[in-house]
């Protein structure tokens, strides 16, 4: 059997009244503390930047490789896909 341990870090922290109300209502519909709601919006941050980091090194490589269509494709493309009107 697998034994979990879970450490915490105890922090306080200062939000604006609208925040709190706002962190209350969502402990509240989600049945977690508002220590789990700062959390999640933590988690939810961090993977945001993460993915725009990405998107910013993908977006760099495609300015230095050629990400244009290959031109046997793009022919298929045309006769596959339908016409604009």
């Amino acid at each position: 059997m697998t034994k979990v341990i879970l450490l915490f870090m105890k922090t306080a922290i200062s939000v604006p009244d609208d925040v709190f109300e706002l962190s209350e209502k969502l402990a509240k519909k989600f049945k977690v503390s508002r220590s789990q709601v700062y959390a999640m919006g933590i988690r939810k941050l961090a993977d945001e930047n993460e993915k725009e980091a990405l998107i910013a090194k993908i977006n760099e490589v495609c300015e230095k490789v050629d990400t244009s269509l290959d031109p046997f494709w793009k022919k298929m493309q045309s006769r596959v896909l339908p016409k604009d009107k």
